[in-house]
């Protein structure tokens, strides 16, 4: 009620971009200050139970509800967002060499649609950067991954050379790592996750992985992020190829470029839209996905959860853990503690004791 009442108007007021800076350098710096973390864990924290705990990829996650790629892409905040609730988080989108992303203004709110619409074109600071920040951290409360992508000026002939960069420089400090093929920001990504570009770019940063795991002696999983805006032909060549390359998983979905059914002016923007509108499709990929795979590759379900029912859905349709991102924007970091008591509801209601009985229950 304090973020809808009194943080919320406020914020949207601002413009976005605004808006979103002054929630990670307020993040940033509650987090830093003596005592601020166990405040704001006080204030919006999330208590481990053991029926939401997950073990996944050799890790542990307290809880499934993880921050999506984007709102952190310097790892500038991961003491405050790991104390408003939240399992694990991505941070990036990262890329080898700083980049300032698309010329704003590249982030708009739809209010009536709950949906955001983004541009940003992957400005970030570079690997070597968020390397620094995240090897600063003295503690690490939550799994934090590190979503990696390729510079804007690199050709998608040399698009593997900038994975292998970013995992080079960042292998030491990420718990997983998410491969972002499916933004429709940067020119020509998307096109990665089709054909012989999807294969070749998976076997080198297999080999990359292999190669760091060698050195530092110590095997960290790798997923891939998809996007929504494929046809059944597709997914189901994307899901086989991934499958087939050895990866730990996949990420469904990605922000869409379609715009069926919104109403605000701001559907005409170009980029990637989030939020409500995605729901259905994220879920209906999920479920092809855990479907063509017969739950053997675990998923991460991201797109349009905004309650326990959304992130339950998702569950049941295939996924192990889920992410949310405009829903916080939209809800607050309030979000966490309902998405989790809900969902813990949901699972007693079907008669599940834990959350892994439940994934893919739509299935069998």
């Amino acid at each position: 009620m304090l973020y809808r009442r009194i943080a919320k108007p406020i914020f949207f007021k601002m413009s976005p971009e605004t808006a979103h800076h002054v929630v990670i350098d307020g993040l940033k710096h509650a987090g830093s200050l003596p005592g601020g973390a166990a405040t704001l864990r006080g204030m919006y924290g999330v208590k481990e139970t053991e029926d939401l705990a997950v073990d996944l990829f050799g890790i542990h996650f307290p809880n499934p509800i993880g921050l999506a790629a984007g709102l952190d892409k310097n790892a500038e905040t991961v003491t405050g967002f790991s104390s408003i609730g939240f399992g694990f988080m991505e941070v990036g989108t990262v890329t080898p060499v700083g980049q300032p992303g698309n010329d704003r203004p590249r982030l708009f709110r739809l209010p009536p649609d709950e949906a955001l619409v983004n541009r940003m074109g992957f400005n970030n600071l570079g690997a070597e950067s968020m390397a620094k920040r995240l090897a600063a951290l003295k503690h690490r409360p939550v799994p934090v991954a590190v979503n990696i992508g390729k510079n804007k000026i690199t050709p998608n002939e040399d698009a593997h050379k900038d994975y292998e960069k970013c995992i080079s420089a960042l292998y030491p400090y990420a718990d997983f790592f998410v491969v972002n093929i499916s933004s429709p920001n940067t020119p020509d990504l998307r096109k990665l996750q089709h054909g012989h570009e999807l294969k070749s770019l998976l076997e080198a940063v297999r080999a990359e992985m292999g190669v760091q795991a060698k050195k530092y002696g110590n095997a960290k999983s790798v997923l891939v992020k998809i996007a929504p805006d494929v046809s059944d032909e597709e997914l189901e060549y994307m899901t086989d190829a991934i499958a087939a390359s050895g990866v730990d998983g996949i990420i469904a979905t990605n922000t869409t470029i379609s715009r069926a059914g919104l109403t605000h002016r701001n559907a005409s923007e170009t980029g990637g839209l989030s939020g409500k509108p995605l729901r259905d499709r994220s879920t209906e990929v999920i479920g092809r996905v855990y479907r063509q795979t017969e739950g053997k590759l675990p998923i991460i379900g991201s797109g349009g959860i905004f309650t326990s029912r959304d992130a339950y859905d998702k569950i049941k349709a295939g996924a192990s853990l889920i992410e949310i991102y405009t829903a916080l924007i939209y809800e607050g970091p309030e979000v966490n503690r309902a998405i989790h008591a809900g969902l813990r509801e949901l699972l007693r209601k079907d008669g599940f004791r834990h959350i892994n009985e439940a994934v893919g229950a739509d299935h069998r």
